[in-house]
Formats: C-alpha cells, structure tokens, sequence
C-alpha cells in the first residue's frame, strides 16, 4: 500500500492483538474534589451509577461493543470476554492523578491529541454523525478515545476528547512516515573545542538544557527491525513531539462521511465547518510550576525558565530542547532568528562607531560652517519653496545640516560597502550554520517531498474533475486549464488593484506633504525676524515629521485589509498542496508589505527634490501643488527621520501586538477559571483557554524579521544605526517570541523543516537590492559626490579646498520670473533683487539662462559612475565570498559520510544475521553465496565512502 496516495488513501487498519494494542479505560463513577489533596480529586463510585451521554460518540467511553465490532481479529465470544477484562480492570474505584495530568483516567496512556466540542444548536444532529463516523474510523486505526463530559468541564458546555496512540501504532505510523530513531550511539568524538569558549562561558546554558538527548546514528523506524533499535522503554521511545505528529497524521487523513460521491477526510475540514471546535497537543505542564506527575518531563517549565525568562536575555537560546519540545519547524525559526540578531551585533557596532564619526565631525566641516555664519549664510537670501512662501535666509537651516552631517559624512559610503559585504556574509554563513543543523537534528535525508505532495482538502473539495495520474495510475482531482488561468488573472487583478490603493495614499500623504508644508511656511513670521520656529523645528522637519507618523499610521490600517486580501487571494487560486499555498502566500504578503513600508521611503530618497524644475518654471503635482524641494541640507536627514519613525513604530507596534494582545485574550477568556483550584482546571481545558498559533503563525514571524532586515539593508546609507534599533528590538523579540510561544499559545503540531524554505531567496533577493538601492542613496540622496567634484575639480583653495562649496551650489535667480513672488520684496534697508536655489544652472540673464551648467553634468557623470564601480565592487566581493564559503561545513559533510556509512554498515550486519539464523535453521552452511555477496555489498559501500 501507498501511503501517499491522497486521493483515494486509506489508514492502516489495527488488527486485535490483545495487550499489544492497548486497552480503552472504562471509567464509571463522577469525579469529585478531595479535600486538602493538592494532588488531585478522588473517584466517587457512588455517582457513578449510569454513564453520561456523550454527543457524537456514546460508543468512546463504553468500548465493550464497540471494539469488539471495530477490531478485526479473533471471535466475537472472545473479544467481549478480553472487553469485560479491560473494563474490570482499569475501573478506577478511588484516587485517580492530578487533573493537570497529561495522561488518561487510569494514569498510564498518555494524551496526545485533544478535540474539542460543544452541543451546537445548528446542524447538530449532522455533526453529531460526523463525529461518530470519525471517531468509529480514529477506532479503527488502533488509537484508543476517552471523553470528558460537558458537566466536568469548566464552562459546562465543551466536551473533550483525549486520544491516545498505543505501540503498535506507533511503529507501524512511525515506519510510514519514515520517522528516523537511534539505532546506536554516536561513537564520532566532538569538535575541538576552541580555546577562547571561556570568554563565552557567562553567556552559555547548562549543558544538560542545551544538549537534554544523547548522540545516536538513526535509521529509518522499521517494525521487522525493532531490535536494532534503542527501546528501553517503550512509553518514551517516541517523545511527545514524535506521537503527536504521528497522531496529527492520523487525524488529518482519517475518513467521516461520503457526501456527493466524494470521501471527507481530515480534522482540518471538521474544524472548518464546526464539527469540532478545536485540534491540539497538550502541554506537559503549567509553565510556572513543574507537573506534580513523576512521568511528565515538564519541559515547558525548564524552558520558561531558561529561554522565555527575560532575565535570560544575555543567554544562549536552548535550541535542542526548543526543537524537541516543539519540532523542528519551530526550532529552525528561533536558529535563524538568534544567528540574525548575533550578526547584528557586528553591523550594529560598526555602525554606531559610524555614528560616532558623524557625531565628532559634526561642527568641523566647511559646508555647515558657511551656512551658519551670520555674515555668509544669513545675507543669501533663498527662494520661496513654495507658492505664496515668503523668502528665507540660508542660515536658517543651520541646525538640519549639521545634523544631516550626523549621517551624510566619509563613514557613509564605508557603512554601505560594509553593509553590502554584511549581508552577503549573513546569508552564506546561515547556510553553513543551517547545514549543521540539519546534521545534529537529524535532517540531511529529510523528505520534503512528502509535505509537498499533500494536497490540500480545499482543493479536494473544490475540484469537480478528476483525471489518472500516469504515474500512480489512480484517478486525482484536478482544476482545468482555463479554470486555473480565469482565477490567476483575476488574481492578479486584484495584486494590481491593492498596489495601485498603496501608490494613491502614498500620492496622498505627498499632496499632505505639499499642502502643509505651504500652511507651516505662510505661519512664520516676516522677514524682518528669524525665519524658523525654534532652531530644530523648520517647516521642512515639522513636515517630515508629521507626515511620517500620518504615513505610518496609513501603513498599520493598510496592513490589516492586505492580510486578508492576500489571504482570500490564494484561496482563490486554490493552491495544490500546502507547500505552494504558503509559498504563494508568502510572496503575495511580502510583495504587500514591500510597497507598503518602503514606498515613501523610496520617494524621499529617489524621488523628492529631483524633479521640482527652476524660478519661473516650476513643476508641479496636478498642476496643482507645486513639487517638494530639499533644504540645503539634502533630503537625508528627511529620510533618516522617515525611516526612523516607520521602523522604530512598527517594532513597538509588532511587540505590542505579539504579547499585549495575546494575554489579554487568553486573561478574559480564562478570568473565571482563575478563582477555582488548579485541580479543578483541567491540562486540557488550560489549553484550550489559550490561542491557537495556527497554520501561518510562523509565517507572520518571518514576515515581521524580513520587513526589518529590509530596512537594516536597503537604507542604511542614511541611517547607519538602524542595526542598532534593529538588535536591541531582536534581544527584546526572542524572549518576547519565547514567552509567547511558552505562556500564550497552545502546543502546536510538531511539524519538520530543514531550512528557512522560501524566505532564503527572498532575503538574497533584499540583499542584491540593497547594494543598489545604497549605492543610489549615496550618489543621489546624499551630497557627498558633488562636495567630492567640487573638491577635486573645482575648488581654487589649496588651504580649505571646500571653502565656497555652498555658494558654488547655489544658482541665482531674479525675481522677477517668480510667477508667485512674495508681497515684502525688502529685507532691512535694501530691495531684493535675486534669490539663489540649490541647483547647477546659468543665471538670469545669461544666454543659456537657467540650463544645466556643464558642472551639472559633470557631477552626473561622477554619480554614474560610482553607482557603477561600487555594485561591481561589491557584488565581485559578495561573489567571491559566496564562492570561498561552502554552504556546508567540511566537518558536517565528513559526520555525514560517516555516520552513512555506519548506519548502512549495521543495518547491512543485521540482515547478514538474520540471513545466518534462517541458514543455520535449516542446517545450511553459514558461509553461502548470498552471505559472501552480502559483505562483498558492505566492504565496497566503505570504499566508497
């Protein structure tokens, strides 16, 4: 039998095999509070006198009948006998475990799954038989079911279902899903150990929490072969992470009805129309305290303690328990996340010392010196900046250029060759790390394919042809061409549709832009007095500022719909498999935020002050608003504090929605529970109060961590501590993310990974766009390449070559080719004949009157060119470190060939054995042909190796 045959796949049917299967607890009696007993209540028989009804599945509790009828095996005589033996025998009389047990009534079989239900008014007696078949089917497969009722339950009204998964279907899933165990103990001594770990030691976990399993060489789990394998106890030989995925398994292709033909499978389908309320692994115990039950390995504690713990801030993160407590999808995750934040430290250092050199700098250079001077810069008189603006003095900006000086100096061009080496170092560096990961957890042969071919129910249910597959010969269902290419057009419609929504508020906070800049500036006071409020508090910065905190709030309600539309975007696509419906929505939703959060960004760096026109000639928006201009400080300072404002708003904003949110949902839906003993608050309904993660939890996180790792590469020209902002707000999110995970959430599914998946390519995508998004900011946003031709090309001081580099900027204009000229043309005692506007074009008067002076484009052609020798420069660097780095260490990749041929070298040794066992039963010689042939196999095979 294919197991992966998802079209017409049928679950393995448990034969009777007396204990070996398990036995269904019998529970008859009521359970009621035991005074003063911590440990839990006690079983009053005297209650118990009928058993109570249980919608949907009366059968669960009483498995005398119903087993018998399920089980194929031995006659009915004889299993009613064995079903009167289980109940006798596990009929609990007294004492039974703490109600926060993780096990079932008779305190041996462990849970793990949960389903819950309630009696719902709407289409009851539907989902009354839906269940019924379900679980009659769940029966079948050999996992054993006990029902709590509604009167035991906190709210009086849910039911919860507990399943349990016995041995044998354990091995047998187990063998199924290709689950690798230990088959022997690694026997490959460490790495050395580098000298310098001690430095490290302060920040390093206890060994036992951060390695909690030994080494072993694994194989793919095999029932024949069960005694190769490392069982001391088989209750523990699968870990929690391990039963609940087989069990999930179980669940999510188990079969409930045949409605039009077609079969229903799946809890997923049964969560969907309400069948059951919720789906969940329990946790091993309450987070703040250890489980009172000796069996229970309370991990969740350890982990509250030593990872969600904020005072472990400093610490390493226990990834192989994270991973063992919660799957290797989730594990790889927090990886990935504590590797970024550990490279961020080395960007975030180099950047501050950036930062610092802009600081010390910061009142030595030529430029802000001339543009405060009282004699130089207060006597230019500038041209309005917008219609019905008055005149300015120059010196008024003093305080914005000295601080663009903070981000626009000799350290920035540094900063963004460092960055675009940075990155390319991150992203080779994680390979390797994800490399070693997958080696020590146990995922080099990792069958992805498996996950990808699943196909998803609501594709199952909306498809109406089916056609043979050539390779299975089985009939699939399957979506018509013109069908598939009418729902991705519209599709894409609608992608076009949002992103062009996106442009139109970004159009609109510009026109804000315009519009108050024009009220602000008309607000001043005339000429005769100082032309700025405060010495900070410029129109340009008041401008900047509010409109960057409007387009930041424009950006938090757009992200609420894009959420939803790209979600009901896909699910118009109808996605195959899960693979591609994440992989599809992943791209839509980054493709989303994308515009969403860097489309302004893009506007003040590349596009504000580059198209504004000349006096008497001004471009502008609608023919309305006149264009926006730059200070003669340059547009950095204004993209600076845009990028400041949106990435440290959208951190807070994250973090407030990831843990505030989350807590105070789980705080009302739990505030009842609160006032009775934990006793009487049941590990099922505990977790059942807390919030589902869901499907695409994951997938928010990666999407937060790729929007910040944006604006840490793509404009770090202008903001060279955005490193900073972002490893101080990624200390906060792992322990933020851990408490979340530990406190907030439900047990998820433990599902496997052995990569990032699509997220890689799209963090490489980023970074190739980063080296030329940096090298434009540069060249563009920034006024170091025209200071560096003034400088070399056309300064006359050999003392202070850049003496006179503003005035140099600086063309003029008459005044009378204003179309808007100010009513107060007159300043002190003298007319106002010029102005001067920052630009490169002949004056008024001159024969090539307000063109491009050759200066103009000399400094063009600098620009070019440096956008072109720093992308070959820095793209030939991040080749040649792609290149030198392997993506996988020498040290794993020998592990790797050794630990192959170790475990083909046992596996080839048992059969060897079993072959001599068969021969010598018969009276064979031992040393045979195929025996001869066999170790031939195995001395080639390490050969090879």
């Amino acid at each position: 039998m294919n197991p992966f045959n998802h079209t017409k796949e049928t679950l393995i049917e448990m034969s009777y095999s007396g204990e070996e299967t398990g036995d269904i607890a019998v529970i008859t009696g009521i359970a009621v509070e035991s005074p003063g007993e911590d440990n839990g209540p006690y079983y009053d028989p005297s209650n118990g006198t009928s058993e109570r009804e249980i919608p949907g599945n009366p059968e669960v509790l009483s498995t005398t009948t119903e087993t018998a009828s399920l089980i194929s095996g031995p006659s009915k005589v004889m299993q009613r006998k064995h079903a009167l033996f289980v109940k006798n025998r596990f009929r609990i009389d007294k004492h039974i475990q703490s109600k926060d047990s993780v096990f079932f009534c008779d305190g041996v079989r462990r849970i793990d799954f949960i389903l819950s239900y309630v009696d719902d008014l709407k289409d009851a007696e539907k989902k009354m038989e839906r269940r019924k078949d379900f679980e009659a089917n769940l029966l079948k497969t050999g996992l054993e079911l006990e029902t709590e009722s509604k009167e035991d339950s906190e709210d009086g009204k849910t039911y919860y279902l507990k399943i349990h998964a016995p041995w044998d279907v354990l091995a047998t899933y187990a063998e199924v899903m290709h689950i690798k165990m230990p088959i022997k103990a690694n026997d490959i001594p460490r790495a050395r150990r580098n000298p310098l770990d001690w430095c490290l030691k302060p920040f390093r976990l206890n060994s036992v929490i951060i390695n909690p399993e030994l080494e072993y060489f694994t194989a793919p789990f095999s029932k024949e072969r069960q005694e190769l394998f490392f069982i001391d106890d088989a209750d523990t030989f699968f870990s929690p992470a391990n039963r609940n995925r087989i069990v999930y398994y179980i669940l999510s292709r188990c079969k409930y009805a045949t409605e039009d033909g077609k079969r229903k499978i799946g809890i997923k389908r049964l969560l969907n129309n309400g069948t059951y309320t919720a789906a969940f692994p329990l946790h091993d115990c309450r987070y703040w305290k250890k489980s009172h039950d000796p069996k229970s390995e309370s991990e969740r504690y350890t982990l509250y303690k030593e990872w969600a713990s904020f005072g472990q801030f400093y610490k390493e993160q226990p990834l192989n328990l994270i991973r063992k407590y919660y799957g290797e999808k989730i594990g790889i995750y927090f990886a990935w996340l504590g590797f970024y934040t550990e490279m961020l430290g080395i960007a975030g250092a180099v950047g501050f010392i950036c930062f610092l050199y802009g600081c010390i700098t910061k009142d030595g250079n030529a430029w802000s010196d001339e543009i405060c001077d009282a004699e130089f810069g207060g006597k230019i008189i500038m041209c309005p900046l917008c219609d019905g603006c008055d005149f300015w003095r120059l010196n008024t900006t003093c305080e914005s250029t000295k601080n663009s000086h903070l981000f626009d100096n000799a350290a920035t061009l540094f900063f963004a060759v460092f960055m675009g080496i940075w990155v390319t170092l991150f992203l080779e560096l994680w390979k390797r790390r994800q490399a070693k990961l997958e080696y020590e957890w146990d995922l080099v042969d990792f069958e992805e394919e498996q996950q990808q071919l699943q196909i998803r129910p609501e594709y199952e249910t909306k498809c109406t042809h089916y056609r043979r597959n050539p390779v299975t010969q089985e009939l699939e269902p399957y979506i018509p061409v013109s069908n598939q290419a009418i729902r991705s057009c519209l599709s894409g419609a609608t992608v076009l549709f949002w992103i062009f929504l996106i442009l139109i508020c970004i159009i609109a906070v510009i026109v804000y832009r315009l519009s108050m800049y024009a009220s602000f500036a008309k607000i001043t006071v005339n000429m005769k007095e100082v032309k700025y409020i405060g010495t900070l508090l410029t129109p340009q910065m008041v401008t900047s500022v509010t409109a960057s905190i409007l387009n930041f709030i424009v950006i938090m309600i757009l992200n609420y719909f894009y959420e939803r539309v790209a979600i009901w975007i896909t699910d118009l696509e109808i996605p195959r498999t899960h693979f591609e419906y994440e992989n599809r929505l992943t791209m839509k939703m980054f493709l989303f935020q994308f515009v969403n959060y860097y489309s302004s960004c893009i506007y003040v760096a590349f596009f504000k002050g580059k198209f504004i026109g000349h006096p008497g000639d001004y471009n502008y928006l609608f023919g309305t608003w006149r264009n926006e201009e730059c200070d003669s400080g340059g547009c950095l300072i204004e993209l600076t504090t845009q990028l400041t404002i949106i990435m440290a708003g959208k951190q807070i904003w994250g973090n407030i929605q990831e843990a505030f949110l989350p807590w105070l949902k789980n705080w009302w839906v739990s505030r009842k529970a609160r006032h009775h003993p934990e006793r009487l608050y049941s590990r099922w309904e505990q977790d059942h109060d807390l919030q589902d993660i869901g499907q695409l939890g994951l997938f928010y996180e990666y999407l937060e961590m790729v929007i910040q790792f944006g604006f840490v590469t793509l404009f770090v020209a202008s903001f060279p501590l955005a490193p900073v902002l972002a490893l101080m707000n990624n200390i906060i999110e792992v322990r933020v993310d851990a408490w979340k995970f530990i406190t907030q959430f439900r047990r998820p599914m433990a599902a496997k990974a052995h990569s990032i998946g699509i997220w890689h390519q799209i963090l490489n995508g980023v970074a190739i766009f980063s080296v030329v998004t940096n090298a434009f900011i540069v060249a563009f946003t920034s006024d170091m390449i025209p200071r560096l031709v003034y400088k070399y090309a056309y300064s006359t001081n050999d003392q202070l070559p850049m003496k006179g580099y503003i005035n140099d900027s600086l063309s003029i204009s008459d005044i009378s080719v204003l179309k808007f000229p100010p009513k107060t043309t007159t300043y002190q005692d003298f007319e106002i004949t010029v102005c001067r506007y920052k630009d490169y074009r002949y004056p008024s008067g001159h024969k090539l009157e307000f063109q491009q002076t050759m200066q103009f484009w000399h400094i063009l052609a600098a620009k070019m060119a440096f956008i072109i020798i720093l992308e070959h420069v820095v793209f030939l660097v991040k080749f040649a470190i792609a290149a030198l780095i392997p993506d996988v260490p020498s040290e794993v990749k020998d592990r790797i060939k050794r630990e192959k041929y170790l475990t083909e070298k046992i596996l080839h040794e048992y059969e060897l054995n079993k072959l001599r066992e068969v021969l010598a039963s018969k009276g064979m010689c031992v040393e045979n042909k195929e025996v001869t042939v066999q170790a031939e196999k195995v001395e080639l095979l390490s050969e090879e190796l």
